[in-house]
């Protein structure tokens, strides 16, 4: 067995928290195959996360002194031929910064470290260079979807990633969405703050080694357990939407799911993930579960602690998937 950081996190995130929504985190511990729901934390700003991931803040609390491991439900990279296209089209000097993109599989780089520290890094870092704030990448997405026509396949809208669409039967929202969903929103405030906070990304990028984050999706575990049925709305808070709920979180503490974890909770706490009609809570303890099955994973012996041996340092990949 291999030692892995003690804590759990798991983070519904949001491009713009408030007050009225705010990022939803999850804290949890593992033994064995339960996963122990310790509590859930509202965090209103994403200065509140930047404070929370970062190094000094890790060591100012307690519960973070042996580390963590976070699932966080955003993506962390961006279909490769939109970013192929950026480096042959782009505007301004996009291309000129992402050029050497291409050398992030260079067999000169014979570090995995320094192969995976690369093009994640680079990607982000120049899109906010170019960009300046996440409405500026959405006005770089809308221009390659209008005039750069001829780098997409045939018939498509919105390009996946080989990770989205790696479940059969479910598909997560392409991170060229900044739309409804704002998914693109998401990747380029949540992964600049992971890069800021020098997190190790496993089949990305080599950081604090005590500091580990993985691209969750709450639909995987959603989707295995309630197929298409809704079990959350912003809007529209129905009793269809709460049974579906209940019945989902009755099937992850008895552990019918292909994780093998269990979900332990106090009925003050399952009252609660069942209550909030928006489904956040919920999300955050899925994506702590699937945190969970990292942490396992590594436990057990896995060096990609689950993922791929091989990930693609622009599109990564969903944990689990």
């Amino acid at each position: 067995m291999l030692s892995a950081p003690a804590t759990l996190l798991g983070l519904d995130f949001s491009c713009a928290p408030s007050q009225r929504k705010p990022l939803t985190l999850a804290w949890g511990r593992r033994a064995g195959q339960v996963i122990r729901l310790d509590r859930v934390d509202e965090l209103p700003t994403l200065a509140d996360l930047e404070a929370l991931i970062s190094s000094d803040g890790a060591k100012a609390r307690p519960e973070l002194a042996h580390g963590f491991v976070m699932g966080c439900d955003f993506p962390f990279g961006l279909p490769s031929p939109f970013v192929d296209a950026l480096r042959v089209h782009g505007p301004g000097e996009l291309p000129a910064l992402l050029c050497d993109l291409g050398e992030a599989h260079h067999p000169a780089l014979h570090h995995v470290h320094q192969r995976q520290s690369f093009a994640a890094d680079r990607l982000i870092q120049a899109l906010h260079e170019h960009c300046g704030d996440r409405a500026g990448f959405q006005q770089l997405i809308d221009h390659w979807g209008q005039t750069w026509q001829p780098d997409r396949p045939e018939g498509s809208k919105l390009l996946h990633r080989t990770t989205d669409k790696a479940v059969p039967g479910l598909s997560s929202t392409s991170p060229l969405q900044t739309r409804y969903v704002p998914v693109g929103k998401m990747y380029f405030e949540g992964m600049a703050r992971l890069v800021k906070a020098d997190l190790t990304l496993p089949g990305l990028r080599q950081g604090r080694p005590e500091a580990m984050a993985f691209e969750a999706y709450p639909g995987l575990l959603a989707g295995e357990l309630l197929g298409k049925r809704s079990y959350k709305s912003e809007t529209d808070a129905t009793q269809e939407r709460l049974i579906a709920r209940m019945d989902l979180v009755d099937a992850l503490e008895q552990g019918r799911t292909r994780l093998g974890l269990r979900l332990k909770l106090s009925p003050a706490q399952r009252d609660q993930l069942v209550a909030d009609p928006k489904g956040d809570r919920l999300d955050a303890v899925l994506c702590l579960m699937q945190a969970g099955w990292a942490h396992y994973q590594h436990e057990h012996g896995s060096p990609t602690w689950g993922l791929p041996p091989d990930v693609h340092p622009i599109e990564g990949w969903i944990l689990t998937a």
